[in-house]
């Protein structure tokens, strides 16, 4: 990477000797919060995530009635909005209320509906995807590196910093 890549707004690879691995994001966030409450300077750490995946968690079937409702309720919150910016400023509100709601169910059920005909039965289920990493790594600039490596293990080995049962047992090894 060139050496003004950070100066330009770029993504740089982070920095640091590791001090810690731990197997959740929480374990990881809990060394430097209990580092940070024993005035160890934490901006000289950084929390990486490696052996990113996307993990895509399938939540339910997709039908048609579900497609349609889910437009119709979507397009319903729209329409009502709209209906209501639209009544302030007129001395009847209601009548542009009923109208936003009901144009809104119908634009939201057409908005749904094509894009799900179109796919064909291709895709029949609703899911949540996110970035998942392998283990969280805790890094620290070389100065500090030894005395926050010797922190985590001192908290570790008191029971102050609680990590999961993998964890212990890879750090006997």
């Amino acid at each position: 990477m060139a050496p003004n890549a950070s100066a330009r707004g770029l993504r740089s690879r982070p920095e640091g000797w590791p001090v810690g691995s731990f197997n959740s994001y929480a374990e990881a966030q809990g060394a430097v919060d209990m580092l940070s409450d024993n005035g160890f300077p934490v901006n000289e750490l950084t929390i990486v995530g490696v052996d990113l995946m996307e993990v895509e968690r399938v939540t339910g079937r997709l039908t048609w009635g579900r497609v349609l409702m889910g437009g119709a309720a979507s397009g319903a919150w729209l329409g009502t909005f709209i209906g209501l910016l639209m009544g302030l400023f007129q001395e009847a509100w209601l009548a542009p209320l009923i109208a936003g709601i009901l144009l809104g169910v119908i634009f939201g059920i057409i908005m749904a509906a094509v894009p799900y005909a179109a796919s064909a039965g291709r895709r029949d289920f609703t899911s949540q995807t996110q970035i998942v990493a392998g283990r969280y790594d805790v890094l620290c600039k070389p100065d500090h590196a030894v005395e926050a490596r010797d922190a985590i293990a001192r908290a570790v080995n008191s029971g102050e910093l609680r990590i999961g049962e993998n964890q212990r047992a890879q750090d006997k090894r």
